[in-house]
């Protein structure tokens, strides 16, 4: 797997407009979410939908309160390991909303300017695959690689980035496993 013109080589393209130009083309944190729509169902077709603005709004009651939502992420990772990519990493996808965090020597704000977003198609209550953990570890070990500011220290969560408004990925991601697959070079991702 490796990284050409901000795109991955060996996943599925999906392009999302909700995308903008990094204000200083910095790559330097990744942060990490989860998604399922409608909440805690999997599959079909809904986040890409969401993620290119081709969301049907009247298709589910949950739905409607997306309405004129505009958001994306560089990549979804799926229940079984697929990954699809929506932004170039070379841009801003607009993942993270009102965020701030403390990066070891500073207060940034406005997460989107200069991180990665990665969804996790789950929730904070079911436990993340394995091949969404393999997934992970692969695709992360290869923007560490593309990009020298990313390191494991620079992986953070929804959660801690606007900790009164998302808890994801929440309870159910299992952070020491996720090193340890990071650790171990696993060479699965579909």
């Amino acid at each position: 797997m490796q990284v050409d013109n901000g795109w991955l080589d060996a996943v599925r393209r999906v392009p999302s407009p909700n995308v903008n130009a990094r204000p200083e083309g910095e790559v330097s944190a990744l942060v990490l979410h989860s998604i399922s729509l409608p909440p805690g169902e999997f599959g079909g077709d809904a986040i890409e939908a969401l993620f290119t603005n081709r969301l049907d709004t009247q298709a589910h009651p949950f739905y409607r309160q997306l309405e004129g939502l505009r958001v994306s992420a560089h990549l979804l990772i799926r229940r079984d390991g697929e990954a699809v990519q929506f932004a170039s990493f070379d841009e801003r996808a607009w993942h993270a909303g009102r965020s701030r965090w403390f990066d070891g020597e500073r207060e940034r704000r406005e997460l989107n300017d200069f991180s990665v977003g990665i969804e996790l198609e789950g929730d904070e209550i079911h436990p993340y695959r394995e091949a969404q953990y393999r997934c992970l570890a692969r695709v992360v070990r290869t923007l560490m690689a593309r990009y020298p500011r990313l390191a494991e220290t620079r992986i953070t969560s929804h959660a801690r980035i606007a900790p009164l408004r998302k808890n994801d990925p929440g309870p159910a991601f299992d952070w020491a496993y996720f090193r340890q697959c990071l650790a171990a070079q696993v060479p699965f991702c579909s």
